[in-house]
């Protein structure tokens, strides 16, 4: 694996801001609400789940919502000045230099049909920019964490992305969400099987994310995600050594924007499969 480094040309100047305690406090937060979580998936067939518009592909349970405002409250009563920006009970305080982006449960479909790719995931941008993140997966209890300057790990053992340098030399994450992007999904598998690649798709965007700062995959690519799936992702594969397309561009953090982290010797070979929608809002 890559050794991890620092891939953010300039960090913020934290200097007034206490970011020991936002980061111990994610850590034993996101652990947390994954043993809650947990409790309640070992008993899902009881629970409430509905369906978000008119997509029957995106749900969400009454465990999404109990978490995020544990989670919430929690952070709300440690740092009421930092701002939040959740997938289930919207955003305040985007003004603030501290803005904690959350997911409660990212992979709930997998969650009520009772699969293991789900997670709690707690990023924390500083200034506009990704700064500490914290993923905790109770099925395979891998607490994956980082901060900016400080490296990526996964429970204690520090990450490094793969130095795979060709798409054939490991597996590609990707995915697609169905109200957007998906005239990109196809082209894109086209290429990367004809080049030798192959994919696999777990319904967790955060821990595809992480698993690519771990080096177990090589690359992941999503038509569209939303920040809350990949803010604390995206502090770890930075951490790690890894590279990221532009996703923040325009409105990024509320929208969401075509996605792509890998490892940098098979960056642009995934990015040039994309091609020109991974820069289209």
């Amino acid at each position: 694996m890559h050794a991890a480094t620092n891939t953010q040309a300039t960090a913020p100047d934290v200097s007034g801001i206490d970011i020991d305690a936002r980061y111990k406090l994610a850590r034993e937060l996101a652990s947390q609400a994954a043993k809650e979580g947990m409790s309640r998936y070992l008993e899902r067939n009881r629970l409430t789940v509905e369906h978000k518009g008119n997509d029957q592909q995106d749900v969400v349970s009454e465990v999404d919502r109990q978490l995020e405002d544990l989670i919430r409250r929690t952070l709300s009563e440690h740092f009421p000045e930092d701002g939040f920006v959740g997938e289930e009970s919207g955003v305040a305080q985007l003004s603030a230099r501290c803005v904690w982006v959350v997911d409660p449960i990212d992979g709930t479909a997998c969650f009520v049909n009772g699969l293991h790719s789900w997670c709690v995931s707690i990023g924390m941008m500083v200034d506009g920019e990704p700064f500490l993140g914290v993923i905790a997966d109770p099925n395979h209890k891998e607490l994956f964490h980082g901060c900016t300057g400080r490296g990526a790990f996964v429970n204690e053992t520090l990450l490094g992305v793969s130095e795979a340098c060709e798409i054939s030399e490991g597996l590609t994450g990707v995915g697609t969400f169905h109200p957007r992007g998906k005239e990109h999904f196809l082209p894109f598998l086209e290429k990367l099987l004809a080049g030798g690649g192959m994919f696999t798709r777990n319904g967790s965007g955060a821990l595809t994310t992480a698993y690519v700062a771990a080096g177990r995959l090589i690359g992941y690519y999503e038509t569209h995600l939303k920040s809350w799936d990949c803010m604390a992702g995206l502090v770890l594969v930075a951490e790690a050594g890894g590279r990221r397309n532009n996703f923040l561009r325009g409105d990024g953090l509320l929208q969401g924007n075509p996605f792509l982290v890998a490892a940098p010797g098979v960056y642009e070979q995934l990015a040039n499969m994309v091609g020109a929608s991974l820069d289209q809002d």
